[in-house]
């Protein structure tokens, strides 16, 4: 018998959102950790909020963030909207069925109040510190990434107009003018810097997010943000590997990037063995690979088949 296609929506619902989440949902046993991690930080929580006024938010619902980074919603706004109707959301929060989700910039006001570099810091040493059982103590793995400024092209102007009234059209259009870092500045974000990762990308305003990772389960024991230049993934990756707990000799592997004379010579003074892919190796690869296209490509097409010696795959 086919059901009807009711419309009327009913008024009370006797489901909490606790028995909405299955039993064996990913985020339940993140919740509990970072309720857990919550408790034993809320004594320097109170030390960080007035004895009186109007309450604010509670640093304890700031765990929205984490949901913001692990569904990936790309602003706070959205991570509002998704809290006044997303079941799964509210129940990580902690919020009632019937309780109004925060306006996007008070949450924002609070969540820059908060998230202070000692206080994250914090946060992020206990949760190891719970994952310290799952952790290698002797291979690391180190590597860094573009984050890409909240900062548009527009912004990148000459370092001389600081004092200056911003010409409009020339501020729409910047192409073909020659910039660079020492130039020119961002007017809305000073730290950011114009870099790309490859030969061949676009560049952006940007800083590097550097991470130190254990080989055992993949767990993140440091992290560092930088301004993006040229040396700052081998000065951040120095910095981590001489806070590596423990006096037995580790191993550290690193791509190419990280392939200096300075950097491999550094970690071994530092009773740390480099694991790092040579770019010599890389760059005599793509010459074997090129070779050999080459060398299909000319068979193929002035002798109607592909006939090569084992000399030319020798390298």
């Amino acid at each position: 018998m086919r059901g009807a296609d009711a419309k009327q929506e009913a008024m009370f619902s006797y489901v909490s959102p606790e028995q909405r989440v299955p039993l064996d949902h990913p985020l339940r046993p993140i919740r509990e950790m970072v309720d857990t991690v919550l408790k034993e930080m809320s004594p320097r929580f109170v030390r960080l909020y007035a004895r009186v006024g109007r309450p604010s938010i509670a640093p304890e619902r700031l765990r929205a963030l984490l949901l913001q980074i692990f569904y990936s919603v790309r602003s706070e706004r959205l991570l509002m909207e998704q809290l006044d109707y997303n079941l799964l959301f509210r129940w990580f929060v902690g919020m009632e069925m019937d309780e109004e989700a925060w306006n996007h910039a008070v949450f924002s006001k609070n969540r820059e109040r908060l998230l202070t570099e000692e206080i994250a810091q914090a946060f992020f040493q206990r949760v190891l510190r719970q994952a310290k059982p799952y952790l290698s103590d002797e291979r690391f793995t180190v590597d860094g990434t573009l984050i890409e400024a909240w900062a548009s092209q527009k912004s990148f102007r000459p370092k001389n107009e600081a004092g200056r009234p911003q010409d409009t059209a020339r501020e729409a259009n910047f192409h073909g003018e020659r910039r660079s870092n020492e130039t020119h500045q961002s007017t809305t974000d000073p730290d950011a810097r114009l870099y790309k990762k490859s030969k061949g990308s676009e560049a952006k305003l940007s800083y590097l997010g550097h991470g130190l990772m254990e080989n055992r389960n993949g767990l993140l024991v440091k992290t560092m943000v930088t301004q993006a230049d040229g040396t700052a993934e081998r000065d951040a990756a120095l910095l981590m590997a001489s806070k590596i707990p423990g006096t037995r000799r580790v191993t550290l592997g690193a791509d190419k990037n990280y392939d200096t004379r300075d950097f491999v010579s550094t970690v071994r003074e530092m009773r740390i063995t480099p694991l790092v892919k040579s770019k010599a190796n890389n760059s005599r690869r793509r010459e074997v690979g090129l070779r050999f296209a080459i060398g299909t490509w000319t068979a193929e097409t002035f002798h109607g088949a592909w006939t090569r010696s084992s000399e030319d795959l020798v390298t």
